[in-house]
């Protein structure tokens, strides 16, 4: 890892999610009519949209992005992960397709770092209709890592529920934990509720409206920590570049001296690339 000093460092952590709608651009309701086409079809602006993007994710250290497409007619077959991690000066891309519609769309999450993860497993998040999915990366100690799982959940409150019951069961197992991304759900939904109660992750004293990006009235993406983490009190960057906001915090994490061989096992196939 980077910026490591001998022993152990306390770093500052900077994280951030961001739901960038394939890098459709959107400031009204109507737009998710007239610009219906452009989730299927090539638009001039969409690179200049995602280098913006990038703009504003190069200050992090550790993002999670959502809604992106891996290359296919809609993107002119650009890998929007490797695309923004590379404009944003991030070195390490780990992505996953969520839902593979061949050439017509490659729906996907990625989480881009200026760290290298020592462990990246892509997850299939149980859902009557496949195409939801979460990234979990470690990062630092293998004995000791942080853990940072990004997902994607459905529309409906039954699939959400079991998909919070299966994060769970990944969490229980780590003590320093972040979950992030667009969880599709209100903090005080049943099913989040449910997922505090069964995690160590602290729930925020207030939710953070990021949906939609013109005029927020819903909390649907979130970055939830454990207290060992430290995490200052997140916040929404005001910016139209999707139809939902980012939020971002910072965490307190002690980052190891880097391993000669932080592998753990062979990272998924589709699942990582590097941009270094």
């Amino acid at each position: 890892m980077q910026g490591l000093n001998h022993d152990k460092a306390v770093e500052r952590l900077k994280l951030l999610t961001y739901n960038i709608q394939v890098g459709i651009p959107a400031s009204k309701y109507r737009h998710y009519f007239t610009n219906s086409w452009k989730h299927v079809l090539p638009f001039p602006n969409r690179k200049s949209n995602l280098d913006r993007i990038a703009n504003i994710v190069a200050d992090y250290d550790i993002v999670g992005l959502l809604e992106l497409d891996a290359g296919s007619i809609r993107s002119e077959f650009v890998h929007q992960p490797e695309y923004v991690a590379k404009k944003a000066g991030l070195p390490f891309c780990y992505h996953r397709v969520n839902r593979d519609l061949g050439i017509v769309a490659q729906n996907s999450l990625a989480l881009l770092s200026r760290y290298e993860a020592s462990y990246v497993k892509a997850h299939s998040l149980p859902s009557r209709i496949p195409g939801r999915g979460a990234l979990e990366a470690h990062f630092g100690d293998a004995d000791n890592p942080l853990v940072v799982i990004l997902a994607h959940l459905s529309l409906s409150s039954r699939a959400r529920c079991r998909q919070l019951r299966y994060i769970a069961n990944i969490v229980k197992h780590y003590d320093h934990v972040v979950v992030m991304g667009d969880l599709n759900s209100e903090l005080d939904s049943s099913e989040i509720r449910h997922f505090f109660a069964n995690t160590p992750l602290e729930a925020p004293e207030a939710a953070k409206l990021t949906y939609p990006s013109w005029e927020p009235r819903l909390a649907f993406d979130h970055i939830f920590v454990t207290p060992s983490l430290k995490a200052c009190e997140t916040e929404t960057l005001g910016v139209n570049h999707s139809d939902h906001l980012p939020i971002r915090t910072e965490v307190e994490f002690q980052l190891p001296q880097p391993q000669a061989n932080p592998q753990l096992e062979p990272l998924p196939s589709g699942c990582t690339s590097t941009t270094r």
